[in-house]
């Protein structure tokens, strides 16, 4: 597994430079877009880590992140985090019955 960050600065709507590293980036078969999966590692009120995702050109020289559209663009990701999500609960499953 590779254990490196990749880590990225964001201007929030206050013009304030945050810190945010990405969790995962993939591409769409049924859109035809790129997205990126990341997180500002802050906690929402039930103690959650925050994530977010926005659409992104991986061939841009000066990147920039757009907003999700479409209630659809919004399905995949969350069907996408809802199965890596399963899959971690898995392997900790697996790694705690083997100890």
């Amino acid at each position: 597994m590779n254990d490196e960050r990749m880590v990225f600065k964001v201007v929030n709507d206050e013009g304030k430079e945050i810190e945010c590293e990405a969790l995962f980036t993939f591409e769409s078969d049924e859109t035809k877009k790129n997205y990126i999966v990341y997180t500002d590692n802050t906690k929402d009120e039930a103690g959650n880590t925050k994530v977010y995702a926005s659409v992104y050109n991986p061939d841009a020289e000066n990147q920039t992140l757009q907003p999700i559209e479409t209630e659809k663009e919004w399905k995949i990701i969350e069907t996408i985090l809802s199965e890596l999500q399963t899959q971690v609960k898995q392997q900790i499953n697996n790694n705690s019955q083997e100890q």
